[in-house]
């Protein structure tokens, strides 16, 4: 049984149900709530959406290229043929000093494994994205822009602190993407995947996108009786930077099929 959809799909009826009607910078309207958030135990599940289809590799290789490539440049994605930034590419091609750039400016990766392996319990294990100077020049300021860090009994557990997430579009890729994450990191320094909690300030769907969450909504009976996917990555590697797509996999995933939704730009 698939929890990630009872949770997200949830959620998703609340939005819809109880949402606040209102617009935003994309001339779109949404139906909002906030402060919802949703948790997973990596030990007995990955939180990948059945209801409908979800792209794995495509979120694997921006999560890649944000937290290994630790790049901003939208054309190294397009090598790998993701496409996900193409709408916010500047001139220059790239998306200014946002994501990967942050990581990569403060060496924040490195120093996030380090404290694991040196200190684990530590308190202050905080990746940001969200850097006050640098902010007006970011093609898109961070949505996904925080994790704070914990270890408890030989596990790491990761909260995701999202200031906002389209509930049709991004949030399916950033839970399995952090959910990936916590694997691939607790892999390297001698740990095992624990808590995977999504936490998110302002959650929207889109007004083009009511009718098509409606009817993933109502493919949620289905969806249960799917069996839960796994993910199997290569543990004989312990240095982060030297993962591949083919490291990561994603085994037994069966889904509902495509859901087609236009991002809002």
């Amino acid at each position: 049984m698939s929890r990630a959809d009872l949770q997200y799909l949830t959620i998703a009826r609340n939005i819809i149900d109880n949402g606040y009607y209102s617009n935003n910078r994309t001339g779109i309207p949404t139906y909002k709530l906030p402060h919802q958030f949703m948790q997973f135990d990596l030990q007995t599940e990955f939180p990948i959406l059945c209801s409908k289809h979800v792209a794995f590799k495509t979120a694997i290789k921006e999560i890649l290229w944000i937290w290994q490539k630790q790049s901003n440049d939208v054309r190294e994605l397009q090598k790998m043929g993701c496409h996900v930034w193409d709408e916010w590419m500047r001139e220059d091609g790239t998306i200014g000093k946002a994501y990967g750039y942050q990581i990569k400016k403060y060496h924040q990766l490195d120093k996030l494994i380090e404290t694991l392996k040196t200190d684990p319990q530590n308190r202050r294990m905080i990746v940001s994205l969200w850097n006050i100077e640098d902010l007006p020049d970011m093609a898109l300021q961070p949505c996904a822009y925080q994790t704070l860090w914990d270890v408890n009994n030989g596990k790491l557990n990761c909260m995701l602190v999202q200031r906002s997430a389209d509930w049709g579009l991004g949030c399916p890729f950033n839970m399995v993407q952090y959910a990936t994450l916590v694997y691939l990191i607790a892999n390297v320094v001698g740990l095992k995947p624990g808590l995977f909690t999504h936490v998110i300030n302002n959650a929207h769907i889109y007004e083009n996108h009511v009718d098509i969450i409606k009817s993933q909504i109502k493919r949620l009976p289905e969806a249960l009786k799917l069996p839960n996917p796994r993910l199997e990555i290569n543990t004989y590697i312990k240095d982060f930077y030297k993962y591949t797509l083919d490291d990561i996999n994603l085994v037994n995933y069966q889904d509902l099929g495509i859901l087609k939704m236009q991002v809002a730009v």
